[in-house]
């Protein structure tokens, strides 16, 4: 199940965990934008808003009990915090934070009866760095950082794999990106390479589990 899916690094999810011969779970706000990525994995398409509890809870409803979550979803606001819009700064932290509560609540319960599985959270580099004029998305990167910490601790004895991504840098969009041009060859996340960590992480023997990786181009300050 990957939650937040779009057509960057959630597609190459997909496309990676449909390859692998799983069954694949997509949900999105809006589906209709899917439909290309969902003919090409055969995954099923959910309309849901990961902020919403009553959508979240019909959404594990409508499934089989996934192996695999990833949260994915992310919204920001910038600009001076003086004159921040109280209603951007709350959206900002319900969909990047409170929507991974929901979503790894409703997992984990599952996850729980099961005996196994695995929550991936997909952070920036604002989970472990706040930048000026950038409040608002640090405390909700930090928040969901913080609580997948804590669950990682809690569920890793219940042979439960929690794991948080810093993806720390620019994403390469789909079909060219002028970002790209100005930063050299391989400046940009390639969204397919992001994936094969995410699977690699995925695969871990749990003897050996990782709770968090760093991913970022080699030209990337940090």
């Amino acid at each position: 199940m990957i939650v937040g899916a779009g057509s960057g690094l959630s597609a190459s999810l997909a496309r990676k965990c449909a390859a692998a011969g799983m069954r694949v779970a997509l949900a999105a706000r809006h589906v209709g934008k899917l439909d290309p990525l969902v003919g090409e994995t055969h995954a099923r398409a959910f309309a849901c808003d990961a902020a919403d509890a009553a959508q979240v809870s019909a959404l594990f409803e409508a499934i089989d009990p996934p192996d695999l979550v990833v949260y994915n979803p992310s919204y920001r606001v910038r600009g001076p915090f003086l004159g921040l819009a109280r209603e951007e700064v709350l959206k900002t932290l319900l969909v990047t934070a409170y929507g991974g509560f929901l979503v790894a609540q409703a997992a984990l319960a599952r996850m729980v009866e099961r005996g196994h599985g695995a929550v991936f959270f997909t952070g920036a580099s604002a989970s472990v760095k706040g930048y000026a004029e950038s409040a608002p998305f640090a405390m909700g990167k930090f928040a969901l950082r913080g609580m997948a910490q804590s669950l990682a601790r809690e569920f890793a004895p219940k042979n439960i794999h929690v794991a948080h991504f810093v993806i720390d840098g620019g994403i390469a969009r789909p079909g060219g990106d002028a970002r790209a041009g100005a930063r050299g060859e391989d400046g940009m996340l390639n969204p397919d390479a992001i994936a094969d960590t995410y699977m690699a992480v995925y695969r871990q023997h749990r003897s050996a589990w990782s709770f968090e990786v760093d991913l970022r181009p080699w030209v990337e300050k940090f």
